[in-house]
């Protein structure tokens, strides 16, 4: 299947952008891409006119608006693949399934899920949030950013693994597992999202995170 080479660079310098924390000038966008500053200049006014990036004063591009509403469009398709998936996690684990998603530095549940006969139950609904750094969501969240030289431990421990797994971080007994919704050795701009499991007390770890990796699998597959 042939591809269109043109659309390929702008989706490239939407991705490289995205990873720049300060912006990057049309020099270092044509630089990393590897083509002239003449076609670097086209394909950012390009992505400027549609609002996907934006320029500021000293003329660094960043990511714009616009991809952030396209995301916003994005999630009342992710939560409905993500009902049956969540419904029939909860079930297998016998804990509150949940779909978080990243705004900014905060994690944010947009689905949750409850077993039919739960364990105790632990305080996490739709529209909870909290640090990205704190709880198995969180680092989940955290994992799919690009590594610093300050990570703490636990988050290179995760990166490793996979999977996040946390105890007592958010609430005093509540056990957690997380994964990225996302493939392992893949970056772009899906959104940062992860699905995962909490209980209170008791739960099966490693047959939550079997279950929680293997309906990741099935959402990630329902979602394309």
């Amino acid at each position: 299947m042939s591809t269109l080479q043109t659309l390929s660079r702008g989706i490239q310098v939407l991705e490289i952008v995205s990873r720049s924390t300060s912006g990057l000038t049309i020099a270092e966008i044509a630089d990393t891409l590897g083509v002239h500053r003449a076609i670097a200049y086209r394909l950012v006014a390009t992505l400027e006119e549609h609002l996907l990036v934006v320029r500021d004063a000293e003329g660094r591009i960043g990511i714009g608006g616009g991809v952030v509403a396209l995301g916003e469009r994005y999630q009342p398709q992710l939560r409905a693949a993500a009902q049956p998936v969540l419904r029939a996690l909860a079930e297998e684990s016998g804990a509150t399934a949940f779909l978080c998603i990243a705004q900014g530095d905060e994690c944010v549940a947009i689905e949750v899920a409850e077993p039919q006969t739960p364990l105790l139950k632990v305080s996490y609904r739709v529209g909870s949030r909290h640090p990205v750094t704190r709880g198995a969501a969180g680092l989940a969240i955290a994992m799919q950013r690009p590594p610093r030289h300050d990570d703490p431990k636990e988050l290179q421990a995760v990166r490793e693994n996979g999977f996040a797994l946390t105890r007592g971080e958010l609430q005093q007994g509540a056990i957690g597992v997380a994964a990225p919704l996302a493939r392992a050795g893949r970056s772009g701009l899906s959104a940062e999202a992860c699905i995962g499991v909490v209980a209170m007390h008791s739960l099966d770890t490693d047959l939550a995170t079997t279950a929680v990796l293997r309906h990741r699998d099935r959402l990630l597959a329902a979602v394309g």
